[in-house]
């Protein structure tokens, strides 16, 4: 069976009064991710992932926020996209491993919607992703509350 890897990475700024979407759900908080879309780094490094995965360079060369098609989007739609892209090349996901790092709020209590919104968007089971939050000890533009970052691997094999 012919298995790849692929790694991706996104950070977005927070600001107050902003809406925080992370991994496809609203998180309530006073502080939300700003960017182009809907600012999903969950989402957007997932997605960095399979492009990556499979040699289709990232997410801003297919969705570029120089684009008003891309304005305020829901990741979920991105996401989508770029598994229909995956599926092109006669891949499918075999697993997702990510990590988000934020201060505040803590989302261990998200994490279960979280996978079950990524699966539905995925079409594979919650079983299959991973999602891990840690804290940058008040430490960093993370840390000070200032920003947002995710990690994520994804092991694709050919279908």
């Amino acid at each position: 069976m012919d298995f790849r890897i692929g790694f991706g990475f996104d950070l977005h700024k927070l600001e107050e009064k902003a809406d925080f979407s992370l991994g496809g759900i609203n998180i309530p908080h006073d502080k939300g991710a700003i960017g182009h879309s809907d600012a999903d780094v969950l989402i957007h490094a997932i997605c960095d992932a399979i492009l990556g995965a499979v040699n289709l360079g990232d997410i801003g060369m297919h969705f570029p926020d120089t684009s008003n098609a891309y304005k305020n989007i829901d990741s979920k739609l991105l996401l989508k996209e770029v598994i229909n892209k995956l599926i092109a090349k006669d891949y499918k996901i075999h697993n997702i491993d990510s990590t988000i790092c934020l201060e505040n709020p803590k989302i261990n209590p998200f994490i279960s919607r979280m996978k079950q919104s990524l699966s539905e968007c995925i079409n594979i089971s919650v079983d299959d992703i991973s999602i891990k939050a840690t804290t940058h000890e008040k430490k960093g533009v993370i840390g000070r509350e200032e920003a947002v970052s995710a990690y994520a691997v994804v092991l694709v094999k050919k279908i």
